[in-house]
């Protein structure tokens, strides 16, 4: 049984960090891609970074690119997603995702709330 556990949200201030982890299990973890979304209230749920299995290639989206940073550590089947300089505009609730044996799975999501 595929479970993605995401923990880490919470409420800073504008500038701040927060890092959020996604803790999987259930499927090859070494061996799959995983990425991290995000749906903001009223809009679609987009995508903000993904990592190889083996940790070597990471993308984000621009909008965050300079300020997030993606890693994995395979031994613990956790995904890390750092994020710095943090801005109003980062608020949402924030998803793990990996795709396995031909089907999409998503964690519970953790909800960041960047507020003065």
């Amino acid at each position: 049984q595929v479970q993605l556990v995401e923990s880490g949200g919470g409420l800073v201030q504008p500038g701040g960090s927060l890092r959020l982890t996604c803790t999987a299990s259930g499927f090859p973890f070494t061996d799959s891609l995983m990425t991290w979304y995000r749906q903001a209230p009223g809009k679609g749920r987009e995508l903000v970074a993904l990592i190889s299995g083996s940790g070597v290639f990471k993308n984000y989206e621009s909008f965050v690119q300079g300020r997030f940073t993606i890693s994995r550590d395979n031994a613990e089947n956790t995904v890390n997603l750092q994020m710095n300089s943090l801005k109003p505009e980062d608020t949402a609730k924030y998803y793990c995702n990996t795709f396995s044996g031909g089907k999409d799975y998503w964690g519970q999501g953790t909800q960041v709330t960047i507020s003065s």
